[in-house]
């Protein structure tokens, strides 16, 4: 029984990313078992992550680009981060398979900020129905597939993998 606290904070636009970071803790939870506390909280309420043993922030992306909140929140809490383990993670609808090439993605200057131990990227939807005429413009303009491409079981299963960084070396683990 681990009793690690861990906070998923995210960024999510139109609740796609959102869905990525609760798959996320749902594999953390599985891989730290019952005495663990995972809590996932938008970005927008995140001033102080001094409570938590570890964090995971994850966000949508836009044209290469992680949203406002989620850099700002990782400003605000940019030292308190680099005393605990930090994971990052993207979300979008484009490119290779549905999701965003990791070379086109701005997430240098938040692995520096964070000093994460890991960016993963993974797939995002695009549901032109919830979009306004703006985003709905810019995602003809680019030609974006509509379609939901996230995986679930493999965002749970990268959460269980940071269970089990979390874990290594704890006794009766």
């Amino acid at each position: 029984m681990s009793g690690q606290r861990v906070l998923v904070a995210v960024a999510s636009r139109h609740g796609g990313t959102a869905g990525v970071a609760g798959s996320v803790a749902d594999g953390l939870r599985e891989g730290l078992g019952s005495g663990a506390v995972v809590e996932v909280r938008p970005v927008t309420e995140v001033d102080d992550v001094t409570g938590y043993d570890a964090v995971v922030v994850g966000s949508a992306v836009y044209h290469g680009h992680w949203l406002e909140a989620a850099r700002d929140m990782v400003l605000r809490c940019a030292i308190d981060l680099w005393d605990r383990p930090v994971w990052i993670f993207s979300s979008g609808p484009v490119g290779a398979r549905g999701r965003p090439p990791q070379e086109l993605l701005e997430a240098d200057e938040v692995l520096v900020q964070t000093r994460a131990r890991e960016h993963r990227v993974f797939a995002g939807r695009l549901d032109r129905a919830g979009l306004g005429a703006a985003e709905r413009a810019v995602a003809g303009l680019l030609f974006l597939p509509e379609g939901d491409r996230r995986d679930p079981a493999d965002a749970r299963a990268w959460g269980r993998a940071i269970a089990a960084s979390l874990t290594a070396g704890q006794p009766g683990r």
